[in-house]
């Protein structure tokens, strides 16, 4: 699992960069359209999975055999994206209900990998931290559901930054992992 994630450390840098460039356009244009929103989230939503699934299937067989965590986070942007584009007629409130499941579950796998992880890898703790920040945003929406589409714009530009952030920094740390593995089998 850790070679997987090695040799894929800048598909988390994409993950990150996609993130980070999604909240920025959050906080450019707070006065979008739901449907726009719900576009750019789709289209957000849909590179993150595909990015995810791309670094499962470039891995040797005993690699993804242990990669169920990337399976099925990859399958969930995928289908919440593809769900997004199909209806994009669709509330705040249920794109709010999209948003918080898909980043509470999101969250959960991804704070239960860097656990188990932990001993593998370095900088684990910008993976649960990761985690951790989209649990917590996913929960808030969850909570407090009446707080409005220009708030769900911030919240949302708020929780990509962050959670890009930590992508970007994990991804540059397995960077340096892959130099040292590859350093070892020299």
């Amino acid at each position: 699992m850790l070679d997987l994630l090695a040799r894929n450390w800048w598909l988390f840098v994409i993950r990150g960069l996609a993130a980070i460039v999604f909240g920025v356009l959050a906080f450019v244009w707070p006065g979008l359209t739901l449907e726009v929103l719900v576009l750019l989230v789709a289209a957000y939503l849909l590179v993150d999975g595909v990015s995810l699934l791309v670094s499962l299937a470039r891995g040797d067989p005993a690699a993804r055999r242990n990669a169920w965590t990337v399976a099925l986070m990859g399958v969930l942007g995928v289908v919440v994206g593809i769900a997004a584009f199909l209806w994009p007629g669709a509330t705040a409130l249920s794109l709010l209900y999209l948003v918080a499941f898909w980043s509470i579950v999101l969250g959960v796998i991804q704070v239960i990998t860097a656990i188990q992880m932990r001993r593998q890898i370095q900088g684990e703790l910008w993976m649960a931290l990761g985690g951790a920040i989209a649990i917590f945003f996913g929960l808030y929406l969850v909570i407090l559901p009446g707080a409005g589409l220009l708030s769900l714009v911030w919240l949302v530009g708020i929780w990509a930054v962050l959670f890009g952030v930590s992508c970007l920094m994990f991804g540059l740390g397995l960077r340096g992992r892959r130099a040292a593995l590859t350093a070892r089998r020299v």
